[in-house]
């Protein structure tokens, strides 16, 4: 029983998903830093306000808060942004560069025949084993 559950944490696709996960905490707290502390402010000079949480709709006496959701989106698409321009582009850079692509696939230089399935060139136009025209 206790084999198993071994096999069953040491498997690769385990290990890798709880270092993800745990990096993946550790990353947090860097973009929470770049977008509160830098994007935010840089938003906020151009708008006039960091977020856009003022934004709200009054509608028959309730409201509408469109603009914690508006300043949700784009907190969402900095984030993706940070992440693939400073992780997933160099990360795809350094695989390519360490791991070339693979040199094409040379054609087969034989084929099988029709009738009895040996294999034949591909350039014959009849099987030498039992001369089926090809």
């Amino acid at each position: 029983m206790l084999k198993g559950f071994r096999d069953f944490v040491l498997r690769g696709n385990v290990m890798d998903l709880a270092v993800a996960v745990i990096i993946g905490a550790a990353f947090t707290s860097i973009v929470t830093a770049l977008t509160t502390n830098i994007i935010n402010p840089l938003l906020g000079a151009v708008v006039g306000k960091p977020n856009f949480d003022y934004l709200v709709a009054h509608i028959h006496g309730g409201e509408i808060k469109y603009g914690t959701f508006l300043t949700a989106v784009i907190n969402f698409l900095l984030i993706a942004a940070v992440i693939y321009f400073f992780l997933v582009v160099p990360t795809q850079y350094l695989l390519k560069k360490f791991n070339p692509p693979a040199p094409p696939a040379v054609p087969a230089a034989l084929k099988p025949c029709p009738q009895c399935l040996s294999d034949i060139p591909a350039a014959a136009t009849r099987c030498k084993y039992c001369t089926q025209q090809v």
